[in-house]
């Protein structure tokens, strides 16, 4: 594997009415859902790791710590930096940060466990 710490991505996100809290029923404001915030930052530590893998395994979630900090209406482009700050044996952490124009609009951490992809669905299906 070429996992290492200080690997980055960067994804982004043109808000549209389908990503705000009123769609996903998370709210009832028109603005960037909670949800779909986490789902562009988990978005960029899939491509910070992209190609380092082992052949035959893939990341999958294990812990996600974001704070939303501020809302983004609709039109607005939100941007999702993952930098890989540890890699703990199959545990990989990442610090995440998401801007818009106006500034930070949320950070945390999220937590991916490398798994054999195989063996997971085989345990997804319960066999």
């Amino acid at each position: 594997m070429g996992l290492q710490p200080g690997l980055c991505a960067v994804v982004s996100l043109v808000v549209e009415p389908g990503d705000t809290a009123v769609a996903l029923q998370t709210g009832d404001v028109p603005v960037l859902a909670t949800p779909r915030l986490i789902r562009l930052a988990e978005e960029a530590t899939l491509r910070a790791v992209e190609g380092k893998l082992d052949q035959g395994t893939t990341s999958v979630g294990y812990r996600v710590q974001v704070d939303h900090l501020a809302p983004v209406p609709v039109g607005d482009r939100v941007r999702a930096e993952a930098v890989l700050e540890a890699v703990e044996g199959r545990r990989l952490t990442f610090r995440v940060s998401l801007t818009d124009e106006r500034g930070l609009v949320g950070a945390g951490r999220i937590t991916r466990v490398i798994v054999e992809r195989d063996r997971f669905m085989e345990r997804a299906r319960g066999n």
